[in-house]
């Protein structure tokens, strides 16, 4: 199925090892950049988080922010470490004998001092597990809007490539007509320039100069392109880069039909070719 690189995702959990929020966003690049924000305490958890995303997406720039608050913030019970109470009491005597007009400290400041409220141990394995939980419903949910987002991306692209295939249709449809009225046109440009060649002369010119404006070859070309993008868009697997690449040809051949054309019709195809080729080239920088 084809997926979208772009999409959103927001988890929570809140268990007894605190409260984890997690959210991942994702825009459109050429290969898979993780960018993991993470507090200092669960820094040791990256390399799975990273793992994870890595073996569920394949492109994007991947934007991962996690939160965390422990029990004890989350409103649990706090503990004082007496001991380092006494500790910071006495050094703020012994530093108030040096001052004239020293100022009193208040518990609360004491307490917003580090190491005086006790943490309980982080349980690591259980955290892990948490965590882990957490980014498998993210990565499923992330992965679900971004299937969502690329079925709507593949059926703009198949609607552009069906307008294609009727213009490429018609043009090969007109190329004889169009050849014809073109010979004509130059017999009559020779004949209001009374030039006389010889009829075998004349007719070796005329097939020089119509294999140099035949477009067939393009025709087809673009049809086999088109018929490939179709089948592309049926494959199960990432084919942004794929795709990418049959827009670069179908840009191709579409530029050489243009400075190949002998006649409005023609260059008003290669236009309008061109038009769609681009909107499917945007979208196609979007899939993943």
């Amino acid at each position: 199925m084809i997926r979208s690189m772009t999409a959103f995702s927001r988890q929570q959990s809140t268990s007894e090892v605190g409260e984890l929020v997690l959210e991942i966003r994702t825009v459109n690049h050429r290969y898979l950049d993780i960018s993991p924000r993470m507090p200092e305490e669960l820094r040791s958890l990256e390399t799975m988080v990273r793992e994870k995303i890595n073996g569920r997406l394949s492109r994007g720039k991947v934007e991962c922010n996690l939160r965390y608050t422990s029990p004890e913030q989350s409103g649990g019970e706090l503990v004082v470490d007496d001991e380092r109470v006494k500790q910071i009491s006495h050094a703020s005597r012994h530093i108030d004998s040096f001052l004239y007009n020293p100022a009193p400290i208040s518990s609360l400041e004491v307490l917003r001092m580090p190491g005086v409220i006790q943490g309980k141990p982080l349980d690591q394995e259980q955290l892990t597990d948490t965590l882990s939980t957490l980014l498998d419903t993210a990565l499923d949910d992330l992965i679900a809007t971004r299937e969502r987002e690329g079925e709507k991306l593949a059926r703009m692209i198949l609607d552009r490539a069906g307008e294609m295939v009727r213009i490429v249709t018609e043009v090969k449809a007109q190329m004889p007509a169009i050849l014809e009225q073109w010979r004509e046109k130059l017999l009559e440009r020779l004949r209001e320039a009374k030039l006389e060649l010889e009829p075998d002369r004349l007719e070796q010119e005329i097939v020089m100069l119509a294999n140099k404006t035949d477009v067939a070859e393009e025709m087809d070309r673009l049809a086999v392109h088109i018929d490939e993008v179709k089948r592309v868009l049926e494959q199960d697997k990432p084919v942004g880069r794929r795709l990418d690449f049959l827009m670069q040809e179908l840009n191709r051949e579409t530029n050489t039909l243009g400075s190949k054309s002998i006649n409005t019709d023609t260059t008003r195809a290669s236009v309008d070719l061109k038009v769609l080729i681009e909107q499917m080239r945007e979208q196609v920088q979007n899939i993943e």
